[in-house]
């Protein structure tokens, strides 16, 4: 393991790492021991209950943070004719059809952050699953980036959606913001991620949803959330 810098050693010290903090008091902290000169990004981490192996026990969506993520996103749009020029007036940075299909594929192109398509663009897009499905850029209708309403989808991702799903550790992985939004501006994208979170509950969930939900900085250590009043 890496050594550990001594701005994260003294962040160590500045709480108990075992403790189960409450939300409000977990987003101070985590406000408070980011170690990085810039201004990093606050990500959470929520292991749940399922088993992602099976259909009916996945969890995948998107929601839009109230606070947005701070980050400006850059999107590209598969659409053509009049929905291409919807795409463009709606502020998409990059749209096209087969060329940025080829882009993709002969120069190994990624300079964007989310892919959308209009349903009839899936036969181009399936092509490039091996390329973009592991970045997690491939377009999907449970996250919205595979639809029609072009216009609704690019502002909601240009207001700071974000999607969710499991990794194969049934394990969430997301950002909340920046640590400058500070504890009250963290809370509020917090606690509208994880009411999305908890109302895509599978039926076929058994046991405890909410094993664990850990917020951390870019740099800096993780702050266990206490899941007992999360649902």
């Amino acid at each position: 393991m890496a050594k550990r810098g001594k701005n994260y050693r003294a962040a160590l010290e500045k709480y108990d790492r075992s403790n189960l903090y409450d939300v409000q008091e977990a987003m101070k902290l985590v406000s408070e021991l980011g170690t990085a000169k810039f201004d990093e990004t606050v990500e959470i981490h929520i292991r749940l209950g399922v088993d992602g192996r099976h259909a009916d026990q996945q969890v995948r969506g998107a929601v839009v943070l109230p606070n947005g993520t701070g980050k400006e996103v850059r999107v590209l749009v598969f659409a053509k004719g009049a929905k291409a020029e919807e795409a463009e007036k709606a502020g998409a940075d990059f749209v096209g059809a087969e060329d940025m299909a080829d882009k993709i594929k002969n120069e190994n192109w990624f300079d964007y952050d989310v892919v959308v398509a209009t349903p009839d663009m899936m036969g181009v897009v399936g092509r490039l699953g091996r390329l973009l499905g592991p970045k997690g850029l491939m377009p999907n209708p449970k996250s919205g980036t595979v639809t029609m309403d072009l216009e609704k989808a690019l502002a909601d991702i240009k207001a700071g959606k974000v999607e969710y799903r499991l990794d194969k550790q049934n394990i969430i992985h997301t950002v909340i913001g920046k640590k400058s939004f500070g504890p009250e501006k963290l809370e509020q994208n917090f606690n509208a991620l994880m009411n999305a979170i908890i109302k895509a509950k599978p039926a076929a969930a058994k046991g405890q949803y909410l094993r664990s939900v850990t917020v951390t900085t870019t740099m800096g250590p993780g702050v266990k959330v206490n899941t007992s009043a999360l649902g």
